[in-house]
């Protein structure tokens, strides 16, 4: 079972058709210049025909393999598949590879590069961007103008920071609104009509459905499911600067727009739609117990409802009164190559011209769940997969989740904000002004 939960810093999830997700984030800006792909047939790298090892497991930092070609960290959770991809990339150009599980995947890989001991490539969500540029571990990657264009502009959005492009994505995700559809048949278009027919659905129960909508909110809040509230209203989380990016210095949490999201938050609570007894510990279970008839949660759920036998729906998230469409954050997963890549010519090789194959996202998302981010894998997925399409319509407009550092600096205090309003503990306004002065007070402390 996976969950996208995040505390004081984003963590990380993951699932099957049951995706997974990661979070966090981290610091500034890099001054690499770009740097084109070159291919295999331009590096001196030695093309030995090794054979693969076995993607390694353990739970201390993993060791660089001295002896291959090319050299690639990910989670356990992805290991098998990525190794099958670079095994057969291995084999096509005729070099030996080595797939390698990092348990603490961001931290490892940064500290590993930082004394030289990393991989060429390394597997991870899209908003440890900025930390892993303004720690110099990351270099710039090139993609062709012919070749971006295959993605979406989200998910190439999400892969730049400062401008400049630094991964090549391979799977996009979101949170959208799930439905029992035996108890709820029909989607809500606002979160009115969401509480009217969750609450008589619970009346008319007998006791079994104990809960309207399930979302992830625990005692400490989430601020990955608090951000829609906010987007609702035009509200967020961070500014944007000239050329569109996140802007540290622009901090929205107690803008009069994502008050008014706020507010809503706390009116949920109030309701006893909303509970800081629901998190993501005990979240999926009261869906696939039947004891709700709406879950907001992403494409990771999908797996364990089907096991429980949950005959479900998945729908954009409900309007909000006063406002507009809730828009999610979107996440995207990333192929990154190390700045002190031992074989740089055949990381960069490896994700501007295989990863980006179709049947290469295709594998990835048959393995792993995860939408492929290539628009002509998806659109394949999609016209098979109800839950992908009805997800993928559900982000269509989200935008990317911050990739700058100072994004560290918010997810504590804006998730305990939150969870304060929805149990009735502090007044919207104030509390979330009391948030915006942490996180600025944080981002200013670096």
């Amino acid at each position: 079972m996976h969950k996208r939960a995040y505390g004081a810093l984003a963590v990380s999830g993951v699932a099957a058709l049951a995706l997974s997700a990661c979070g966090g984030s981290s610091p500034a800006p890099s001054s690499n210049a770009g740097s084109a792909a070159p291919t295999v047939s331009d590096t001196s790298s030695t093309s030995t025909s090794a054979p693969a090892p076995a993607a390694s497991s353990t739970t201390g930092a993993p060791v660089r393999d001295a002896n291959v070609d090319l050299v690639i960290w990910t989670d356990a959770d992805r290991a098998p598949t990525v190794k099958k991809i670079a095994d057969a990339f291995g084999a096509e150009q005729g070099i030996s590879v080595s797939v390698q599980v990092a348990v603490d995947t961001r931290q490892q890989f940064k500290d590993a590069t930082k004394v030289g001991k990393g991989p060429d490539i390394v597997v991870g969500a899209h908003d440890w961007l900025g930390e892993l540029v303004q720690e110099n571990t990351v270099a710039p990657i090139s993609l062709s103008a012919d070749t971006a264009a295959k993605f979406s502009e989200s998910s190439i959005a999400a892969a730049k920071f400062n401008g400049q492009n630094y991964g090549v994505p391979y799977a996009v995700e979101n949170i959208a609104l799930m439905r029992n559809t035996a108890l709820a048949p029909d989607a809500p278009k606002t979160m009115d009509e969401l509480v009217k027919t969750g609450t008589e659905i619970k009346q008319k129960s007998g006791g079994k459905v104990t809960n309207v909508l399930i979302q992830q909110v625990g005692k400490t809040g989430n601020a990955y499911y608090t951000y829609p509230y906010l987007s609702a209203f035009g509200g967020g989380i961070f500014g944007t600067t000239s050329d569109g990016g996140y802007d540290p210095d622009k901090v929205l949490v107690d803008s009069a727009d994502s008050i008014k999201g706020a507010d809503v938050l706390a009116q949920l609570g109030k309701q006893g739609i909303l509970s800081t007894n629901v998190g993501d510990d005990n979240a999926e279970g009261l869906f696939d117990a039947g004891k709700a008839p709406y879950f907001i949660t992403g494409p990771w759920a999908t797996t364990n409802a089907k096991k429980a036998n949950i005959k479900y729906a998945i729908s954009d998230l409900p309007t909000l009164d006063g406002g507009g469409q809730m828009q999610p954050f979107l996440g995207v997963q990333l192929f990154y190559v190390s700045s002190k890549a031992k074989n740089a010519s055949i990381a960069q090789e490896f994700v501007t011209n295989y990863i980006t194959k179709k049947d290469v996202q295709l594998e990835l998302f048959n393995a792993l769940g995860r939408p492929p981010a290539l628009t002509e894998a998806l659109d394949e997925v999609s016209a098979s997969n109800q839950d992908v399409k009805a997800f993928f319509e559900a982000g269509k407009d989200s935008k990317p989740m911050p990739n700058i550092p100072a994004m560290n600096s918010v997810w504590g205090p804006l998730g305990q904000a939150a969870a304060d309003v929805i149990s009735g503990k502090a007044a919207p306004e104030a509390r979330f002004k009391a948030a915006q002065a942490e996180i600025v007070a944080n981002i200013k402390k670096g």
